[in-house]
């Protein structure tokens, strides 16, 4: 018998944050995003045409990519905020970062994307969740990247 789609979700909730932002490699959660998007691996084209009529296509150099960090919630002392200032004092600090696709608990990941020289190109919405905590939610961090790899755990 076909399980209903409202059967699964009741009994799968979604989890709210799944994607762990770690900005500087030392293991630790730095942001939580509910989606992200732009994790595009892509190269250029290089055409090659010959004078006998043949038309050849290679890959070229990678593409740098747009990452963009959907829904966030950023724990108090994070160096997200401090890496976002290195753009605005222009000493844009590139970074190395990795994005992982967790389970709910965060105690699995499934998907590792390593992000290569990534900097901060925008915010938007930086409000504040909780006083009492210092946690603050974002709705969009865009980050601009030399390279991205996916590995598969």
């Amino acid at each position: 018998m076909a399980e209903s789609v409202t059967y699964t979700n009741a009994e799968y909730p979604v989890p709210a944050y799944r994607f762990v932002l770690d900005i500087d490699g030392d293991g630790v959660t730095d942001a939580s995003f509910s989606n992200v998007s732009g994790l595009n691996i892509t190269h250029q084209t290089i055409e090659y045409k010959e004078g006998m009529g043949g038309w050849f296509q290679m890959p070229g150099q990678v593409d740098s990519t747009n990452i963009t960090l959907h829904k966030g919630l950023i724990p108090k002392d994070s160096p997200l905020f401090e890496w976002i200032s290195t753009v605005t004092l222009n000493t844009v600090d590139k970074k190395n970062c990795t994005i992982r696709l967790t389970n709910e608990a965060g105690s699995e990941t499934f998907i590792t994307w390593t992000v290569t020289d990534a900097f901060p190109t925008s915010v938007t919405s930086p409000n504040l969740k909780d006083g009492s905590t210092g946690e603050a939610t974002i709705d969009e961090v865009n980050l601009l990247a030399k390279s991205v790899d996916v590995k598969f755990h």
